[in-house]
């Protein structure tokens, strides 16, 4: 048995017998990295991941070359941190689909908040639904820097004819930012709208999503009728 051995087993049984909210962020972290970094101590690679990064999320949407400086980490520790934020995603947003009808700003925005965990990059999302809220399909129709994304019309367009939606709801996030709409939000929420109703499709909504929070332009006007 390794010197690291025994405390690795005892930590893995304070999780399994009294589970995650047993254990500190450091001793966390500490037991997730046993699994890509069989021969070292890693409880001093989580105490500087947390201290370089700030937080628990803040290390798990860090960017994988970033990860990899850290002293003590490698190219497959720094996978496995960056698989658990999209892994949770996809189950959360498996789980939303099977149980609600997506027919409110509040079940919308709920959807897209579990769509957006731990997304450092501005992302834009196309939630197609047929005519009872339910859903069809959903796209990622635009990505960009934390700084903004371009809302790509004709793709959104294109994406409703091909699955056959009714109605659409669109998000976007502001991870470096508020919840709150630019003029250019506006201006291109009325774009998409003008050229969906072209194709008999409505725009029944546009969530914009920051910090575990969204606003609905719906809500403020910003989707009109026409």
């Amino acid at each position: 048995m390794g010197v690291h051995d025994g405390h690795r087993e005892r930590r893995r049984e304070q999780f399994l017998r009294h589970g995650a909210d047993a254990l500190a962020d450091h001793e966390l972290l500490e037991l997730l990295l046993f699994y890509a970094i069989p021969r070292k101590d890693t409880n001093p690679i989580a105490h500087e991941l947390l201290g370089q990064f700030g937080s628990l999320q803040a290390v798990l949407s860090a960017p994988v070359v970033e990860l990899e400086k850290v002293p003590g980490m490698g190219r497959s520790a720094a996978a496995l941190l960056k698989l658990v934020a999209p892994l949770y995603r996809r189950a959360r947003v498996s789980a939303a689909e099977n149980e609600v009808v997506l027919d409110t700003t509040e079940r919308i925005g709920a959807y897209f908040l579990e769509l957006y965990v731990a997304e450092p990059r501005e992302v834009m999302y196309q939630l197609c639904l047929d005519a009872k809220g339910r859903r069809i399909n959903t796209y990622k129709v635009s990505e960009g820097e934390a700084s903004g994304v371009t809302v790509n019309v004709r793709r959104i367009v294109e994406n409703s004819i091909v699955c056959g939606a009714v109605m659409v709801a669109l998000a976007h996030n502001h991870p470096s930012g508020l919840a709150f709409p630019s003029q250019e939000d506006k201006d291109a929420t009325r774009q998409v709208q003008i050229a969906l109703d072209a194709v008999g499709v409505r725009l029944v909504e546009h969530v914009i999503v920051a910090d575990n929070d969204f606003i609905s332009l719906r809500q403020q006007g910003d989707i009109i009728q026409i």
